[in-house]
């Protein structure tokens, strides 16, 4: 299906406004479109705003994970399920955290231990062990809990 110039950048602006309020990714773009928007209008729109470097899903991982690190105590393996949840495609996951691996397995050691020392008070030590398993956090810094 054709379109005008006019249609391109009407949709163009629409997506900006909605990725200017809040950084998006690819597939959060995609779904709050999909429905109004001509797809291949879309994904012309799209292609043509990772281009410009408007889209970009590593830079939304990098700047997704200050962010969580900044105001969460999260184990690696709940940073990488909230950006699958956005829509993250895991190979950008995965990338972002290998070359990353030495500061978020720090970060994890902190946020465990801040949890650890939290929750002491008013828990046993295997239902505090108990539950940094359940949110993700690696045996290998649990172990290091324990030392």
């Amino acid at each position: 299906m054709s379109y005008t110039i006019e249609e391109f950048d009407s949709v163009k602006t629409k997506v900006l406004k909605y990725i200017m309020y809040k950084k998006r990714t690819e597939k959060e773009v995609r779904q709050k479109f999909s429905s109004s928007v001509d797809e291949n209008l879309l994904d012309e729109v799209i292609e043509n705003l990772k281009e410009l470097g408007y889209i970009n899903d590593l830079r939304y991982v990098e700047r997704a994970v200050n962010e969580f690190v900044a105001i969460n105590t999260l184990s690696i393996r709940e940073i990488e399920y909230k950006l699958y949840s956005k829509g993250v495609n895991n190979a950008i996951i995965e990338q972002y955290i290998q070359s990353n691996i030495e500061e978020l397995k720090e970060y994890e050691q902190q946020c465990a231990q801040k949890i650890y020392y939290k929750k002491q008070p008013t828990m046993e030590k295997e239902d505090i062990i108990n539950f940094l398993r359940k949110k993700g956090y690696t045996s290998e810094t649990i172990r290091n809990l324990e030392e």
